[in-house]
């Protein structure tokens, strides 16, 4: 091995090691992504949803990640969690100008992070999101699991992504609104075997304070994600503050490893018009997270309906306590 490819990998190991220990003490994630693209004009009431701005409005993505950024997040997930090869070619693209789009999410989130490092000194990190299949069916599955794929179905679906994510290197893979047991763990099997030092997190939806969307327990769930040493972290988004804390407690029960959690601002989702309905309750994240962080979170931010605001309400309180 030559000296620059040993430092090169040292490099991405020393990354790595960071990430580890920075989840430790405690790490920001950012907000809602379609919320800040809505702000800018981004039409996302369709099957594409937050992937559509991928295909001519890079920018926007680009504005959003530096958004959170400037608001104290510390980590930024990818705009990949509904682009998947098979939904853009069903919105009519190629199967090369799909693989240039899912490429170009990492791209951008890679791009933003490196400026930001340049005006600021402050690295961050970059996580590919994966989501689940119930999010191509783009009816609101990620909060039901109502479908049963193989191994074998599932590896199908996810690794054209997936490889493309993996081809621009981010930091960490984030299989993120995982309804069901058996899909994250298809896609871990697969990583186990090929890219096995890639850290991962993996965080599931929830039907109740004890149980993940399908019914599986969160005593299952844990224990089955745990298996896999690239796993990092485990944990919950897209679920309404109330589940939080009683769920946080019931994941730590099985698992002494950091928790991940980012919910939304407790809203409901309606897949027939794509959009989040009201909601009037108000959550204070810089007293939450306190109480999350108590509970064994350590990677806390914001989904669904969240903006810049929690995050920064986030970032006080982590600052403090960490």
């Amino acid at each position: 091995m030559s000296a620059f490819l040993f430092l090169l990998k040292n490099e991405k190991e020393v990354g790595r090691m960071s990430l580890i220990d920075d989840a430790k003490s405690g790490i920001v994630l950012d907000g809602a992504m379609s919320d800040e693209l809505e702000k800018q004009g981004v039409e996302t009431d369709n099957k594409l949803w937050t992937a559509t701005a991928l295909v001519d409005q890079l920018n926007k993505v680009y504005n959003a990640h530096q958004d959170y950024f400037r608001a104290g997040a510390e980590l930024v997930i990818t705009d990949t969690y509904q682009a998947n090869v098979q939904a853009f070619e069903e919105a009519g693209y190629s199967e090369k100008e799909a693989e240039k789009f899912i490429k170009n999410a990492v791209k951008i989130a890679k791009k933003a992070r490196d400026d930001y490092q340049k005006e600021t000194g402050k690295h961050n990190y970059v996580a590919g999101t994966i989501g689940s299949y119930g999010a191509f069916l783009a009816d609101g599955n990620e909060y039901r699991g109502e479908y049963n794929l193989s191994e074998k179905e599932y590896l199908d679906f996810h690794l054209p992504r997936l490889k493309l994510v993996l081809e621009e290197k981010p930091d960490l893979i984030a299989l993120e609104t995982q309804p069901k047991i058996t899909e994250p763990v298809a896609v871990l099997n697969w990583l186990q075997k090929n890219h096995s030092n890639i850290p991962v997190y993996v965080s599931f939806t929830l039907k109740d304070t004890k149980h993940i969307s399908d019914g599986t327990s969160i005593e299952q769930a844990t224990q089955e994600v745990s298996k896999y040493k690239q796993v990092f972290a485990i944990g919950i988004n897209c679920v309404s503050p109330k589940l939080v804390d009683q769920a946080l407690k019931e994941f730590a029960k099985y698992t002494a490893k950091p928790l991940v959690v980012y919910p939304n601002l407790g809203a409901t989702y309606d897949p027939k018009i794509k959009k989040w309905r009201s909601f009037k309750e108000k959550f204070d994240f810089a007293e939450l997270t306190q109480k999350w962080y108590e509970d064994g979170a350590r990677l806390i931010g914001g989904c669904c309906t969240t903006g810049p605001k929690e995050i920064k309400e986030i970032r006080q309180s982590i600052d403090k306590l960490r």
